[in-house]
């Protein structure tokens, strides 16, 4: 496939793109181009094992990790063209060990939005949300936070342990959406972290809204 250079950045984008992957420069059809201000600090949590890395390196570079490589803490940034606004994400992938517990209560403060994820393979992963959900819910101290509730490892239906609708019970008793996806086959992975901001977007009455300024599009 031809890519085609950022002409602010010089990264090289799919043809047809409409936002560079690395700078998130518009792509207009005048050959204008604009930054966009529309960016979320997103959040991955849930105990070890469950599938957070696989989950946020798909997302970020559409590869699946196949190894099982213990995470302290890592970030990434990936600018997502949702609904037409390009959106700038910074993902943190987080530890699953009680041992980080310091650390889990710094992303939970500072955090705009949380996936918390468990394995459909793994009945406990799926109880050891709830004080990860309460810990949030104290640190934040704010109604309505985004949060979705994830069920990884889909491509393992055999294996199933959490039955849909227990899953989606737990989800209607937070009041949040339940989505079921698989890291390995790239299920569901992009609807997880477009739940956050749609739910931002919600919150705040809508998307940012695009006015022209010197014949230029701008996200406000």
């Amino acid at each position: 496939m031809v890519k085609e250079k950022c002409p602010k950045c010089q990264t090289k984008n799919e043809s047809g793109w409409k936002f560079c992957t690395n700078c998130a420069y518009k792509n207009e059809s005048n050959g204008s181009l604009t930054p966009s201000s529309c960016s979320y600090n997103l959040v991955v949590m849930g105990s070890g094992g469950v599938g957070k890395s696989a989950i946020t390196i798909q997302f970020i570079n559409n590869q699946f990790q196949a190894k099982y490589d213990p995470t302290i803490e890592d970030r990434y940034i990936k600018v997502l063209d949702y609904k037409g606004v390009p959106c700038f994400i910074e993902v943190l992938d987080t530890a699953g060990q009680e041992t980080f517990q310091a650390m889990r209560e710094l992303y939970m403060k500072n955090g705009e939005g949380f996936a918390l994820v468990f394995s459909i393979t793994n009945q406990r992963s799926l109880s050891e949300l709830e004080p990860i959900r309460n810990g949030i819910l104290k640190a934040q101290n704010v109604p309505n936070i985004p949060l979705v509730l994830v069920g990884n490892k889909i491509d393992l239906e055999n294996k199933r342990k959490v039955t849909k609708n227990e899953a989606e019970a737990v989800a209607k008793s937070w009041g949040v959406p339940l989505i079921e996806a698989s890291a390995k086959e790239n299920i569901n992975i992009r609807d997880i972290f477009c739940s956050l901001i749609q739910q931002h977007w919600d919150n705040s009455g809508g998307p940012p809204i695009q006015k022209k300024k010197d014949g230029l599009c701008v996200i406000l």
